[in-house]
């Protein structure tokens, strides 16, 4: 027993030391957009196309070098300036996924393979676009718990560096308790949980999907470093699943639901849960060979 929670404890520090760096980026990039970003400045980047606004928002997320975590304050400071639900989901999902930092961690884990990372962020950007426009039509508000405070008053560059200081550490505070919970579920997942289970379910071609999905789900590993994990099932199940593991797992976590349960009403983050696993499951059986 004590060998089990001298483990528990080793994987619950390393996946705080994974995520910590990405939530402190993600919190200071949500300061700088509440001091810095005016609702004007968001109204002429959005297009006022549906359509186009979704594809915009899953491209920009490649700019953003957030993990799953850091990339929820973002998104909801974001759509506390504007940004429509429709365009800050597919934002959110693709953030963690095809930016630089993980496609290049990606290419390395798979032995400087260009088709897995072809893959990863071909199904990701398939599964945001889908998603964003199915929320066109099934969501006319934002979805979230409460409203976020708004500074409209104008203040210098030193006023405006402050705020953001301050913001960041609200910010962090806010979403750091579900990030500790979830790295605590996800730590005793893989502590108490036997993976040869898992295997014997993933026999079948769909199962195997499956199984690699609920895996990422579980594990709740950071997306700069997953790949490495996802690569050594190579020898045990097909490439689609192992891309359904690179891309679920960023986009749905035990981390990252929490988070997105304190800032998203309950329903809608079940909802767009079922989607999101439908859409990659899908896609990652049509789209990897």
């Amino acid at each position: 027993m004590s060998s089990s929670l001298l483990q528990l404890n080793t994987i619950f520090i390393s996946i705080l030391i994974e995520a910590l760096p990405f939530v402190l980026l993600g919190v200071f990039i949500s300061g700088i957009i509440q001091m810095f970003i005016t609702e004007e400045m968001m109204a002429k980047a959005i297009p006022k196309n549906k359509v186009g606004a979704v594809f915009l928002a899953t491209f920009i997320g490649a700019l953003f070098p957030a993990c799953e975590c850091g990339i929820v304050p973002i998104t909801r400071r974001l759509m506390a300036k504007g940004v429509p639900l429709y365009a800050a989901i597919p934002f959110m999902f693709t953030g963690p996924i095809i930016n630089p930092v993980v496609l290049f961690s990606t290419y390395v884990a798979f032995g400087n393979n260009w088709a897995v990372v072809w893959e990863r962020s071909s199904v990701a950007l398939v599964v945001a676009i889908v998603i964003g426009m199915l929320l066109t039509f099934q969501f006319k508000t934002d979805q979230t718990k409460h409203s976020v405070c708004v500074d409209v008053q104008k203040k210098t560059f030193g006023q405006k560096l402050v705020g953001t200081i301050q913001h960041s550490i609200d910010e962090f505070f806010s979403v750091g308790k579900y990030l500790i919970i979830g790295a605590l579920i996800a730590a005793s997942m893989q502590t108490f949980m036997k993976t040869s289970i898992l295997l014997d379910l993933g026999q079948q071609d769909w199962s195997a999907h499956f199984v690699m999905m609920g895996l990422a789900y579980l594990l709740s590993l950071c997306s700069s470093a997953d790949a490495f994990i996802g690569a050594s099932f190579q020898s045990t199940f097909q490439d689609s699943a192992i891309v359904a593991f690179l891309v679920f797992g960023p986009m749905f976590d035990i981390k990252n639901t929490l988070m997105m349960l304190s800032q998203f009403k309950a329903k809608f983050v079940g909802i767009l849960f079922i989607y999101t696993f439908i859409a990659v499951f899908v896609f990652s059986m049509l789209l990897v060979r």
